[in-house]
Order: structure tokens, then sequence, then C-alpha cells
């Protein structure tokens, strides 16, 4: 069974060869990258399956030699040889086989929101920005800040970066969701441990392509650009409010000086609103996706515990838990926590397959 499948991907690689070299195929730049791409995700498992199907083609092959005297203890040897890289080989086949997600090369808008706790929740909300743009650094990844407001005694209120770069999405995926923190607050006199919350939202950015948007069922308004407490922090009517009616959702830009640069990166959240909007929708009518992927997906979800007295964060998920919060807040290197989330999803998907 799994060897005909193999050798369905197999002829499939050739096929999509032979296609790239026929005539008609080399003026057509659209299907040349339709087929370059579909190439390059089957050849991992088209060359783990030569692999694999010459295993047992030498195992079978070796076996014609049992009962022969000059060459049986030769044979006996490589089918051991062989036979223990069977299972190794299978192992990695299945994780290959795991459906890939469409969406793994995106970019991603990473949303940090203060919850409950008021200063102390948008102080921590800062606290995660920090170690993010770390890890961000750490991975070589691009960031452009879209929008943000600032606490009033720090921190931040809210603050929207889009974060380019290869695997952004695969390992910052699972960071959506609400991240508590317990501490206690550089505004507590009593010494006592104050409980906040931060909601982290990971978004895809989309291409025109991806949804579309009338123009009539966008109200855009304009307005003076506002810092903390109200005060104007500019002349011109720089900021940016895009309201789209059938949805509700309104997205706020005011960060830059352009109120067409502004209105740019507001668009530009609002379409990968929408878009995250639609992609929730779908996901919750196919149960089969849910029983794939670790946690609910649920933007309300508990996902994550950062406690300071303790030096211990917690992922409720799979229920890991590390005890070097300093180093991690510190240094930004979320891999290990990364890491075991891939690999539980992973193993979720081979238990479906």
């Amino acid at each position: 069974m799994l060897i005909e499948k193999l050798r369905s991907f197999i002829e499939r690689y050739q096929e999509i060869d032979n296609l790239l070299m026929s005539e008609a195929i080399l003026s057509d730049i659209k299907q040349i990258t339709k087929l370059s791409k579909e190439k390059n995700k089957i050849e991992p498992i088209v060359l783990k399956a030569k692999e694999y199907i010459q295993t047992c083609e030498s195992i079978e092959e070796n076996k014609l030699y049992l009962g022969d005297e000059e060459m049986e203890e030769i044979a006996k040897e490589e089918i051991r040889t062989l036979e223990a890289n069977k299972p190794i080989l299978e192992e990695e086949i299945q994780i290959l086989l795991i459906p890939k997600d469409d969406n793994d090369g995106k970019n991603i808008f990473l949303e940090i929101r203060a919850g409950a706790g008021g200063d102390e929740a948008s102080i921590f909300a800062g606290d995660m920005y920090d170690m993010y743009i770390r890890f961000i650094e750490l991975n070589g990844w691009k960031v452009e800040i879209i929008s943000s407001s600032e606490g009033t005694n720090g921190g931040y209120k809210e603050i929207i970066m889009l974060v380019k770069g290869e695997e952004a999405y695969i390992k910052l995926k699972y960071e959506s969701g609400v991240h508590r923190v317990q501490r206690v607050p550089e505004t507590e006199s009593q010494g006592r441990v104050h409980t906040s919350a931060v909601s982290v939202a990971i978004i895809l950015e989309v291409d025109d392509i991806d949804i579309d948007i009338k123009a009539n069922e966008l109200k855009i308004d304009v307005m003076r650009s506002s810092g903390n407490g109200g005060q104007s922090v500019n002349t011109t009517d720089s900021a940016v409010r895009i309201t789209h009616l059938p949805s509700g959702l309104v997205v706020t830009n005011q960060d830059g000086k352009s109120q067409h640069k502004n209105k740019d990166k507001a668009m530009k959240v609002l379409k990968a609103r929408l878009f995250d909007l639609e992609m929730s929708q779908r996901q919750s009518d196919e149960k089969d996706v849910r029983k794939s992927q670790v946690g609910s997906g649920d933007r309300s979800e508990k996902i994550r515990t950062y406690n300071y007295p303790q030096n211990r964060l917690t992922d409720h998920r799979i229920n890991l838990t590390l005890y070097k919060l300093d180093n991690i807040m510190e240094s930004g290197n979320i891999n290990e926590v990364v890491s075991a989330l891939i690999t539980e999803e992973q193993s979720l998907k081979m238990k479906a397959l």
C-alpha cells in the first residue's frame, strides 16, 4: 500500500519533468510557475520514496541467496542492515506525507494587545513585544511596525507589526491566544503578585488576489493623530480609520505623517483580518482540521502562563513547563517551546493520517 502511494509521487514527478520540457508549457509562465512549485513540493518525498523502494527491493533480492552456501551469510547481514533502516525510512516518509499548510511561506501580522490588568497588562505587552523582536532577530526575519498605541505608564495598549521571512508563519502561528503573566508590578507597594493578560493574534498577510473588497463596502474617516491623553501629535489630518461595513471590522492607523501611507497600512491589516475571519469560519466547519491542530485556535483560549516569582513558563496546550523564564524573556529564544508545539502537531497529523 505504501509503495503504491510512493510510486504515484514518483510518476507525477516524472510527468511534471516532461511537461516542463514540452513546447506547449515553455511559453506559459503561469503554468511553469505552478508546475515548478508542485515539483519542489513533492521532491523530498520522491527522493525518500526511491530510497525506500530500493531498500525493499534489495531485501527481496538478498532473500534469494538464503540457502546458498557461499552467499547466505553475506545476504543475512545485508538483510539485517536493510531491515533496521526500513522503519526509519517509513517514519521519515510519514512525516513528509503530512499535508503541508499552503500558508507556511507567507508573511504574518503579529498583533499584541493588553487585556485584563490595567497598566501592568500594557507593560507586559511591551515585554512581549521585546521578546518577539529578539526572536525575530534570531531568525533573521524583517519587521515593520504597522501601528501602535502606547500605554499610559509604559508598554503598549496595542501594537501591530508585519513580520517577513522564511518560516515566520510556521514558527509564530502557535502564539495566537491569551498569554497570562503573574508577577509583582513595579507600581505595587505591598509586594503582592498580580495576574494580568495579553492577547496575541497571528494573522496572515494577504495579496489582493486572496480577498476582494468593494469600495462601497468601506467607510473611510480621516482625523488628526493623537497621542496619550488625546493630545494632537501633528497638525494634519493624517490618521485614518477604515470601517468594513458588512463585517463591522474597524482598523485605525495614525503612526505615519502621510495619510496615504497610513491608509495603505490600514487596508493591509483590514484585508488580513477579513481573510483570517473567513479562514476561521471555514475551519470551524471542518472538525478534522481541529483534531490535527495544537489548541483550538480560539484567540480567547489561555495558552501560556509567565510566572515570574517561580521563574516558570508553562504552555498549557502541551503541558510543557520550563524554569528559565528570565532567560527566555531576555534572549527572546522561544525555540524550545516552538519545537515542542511543532512536534505535537506533527504527531496529531500523523494519527489523523
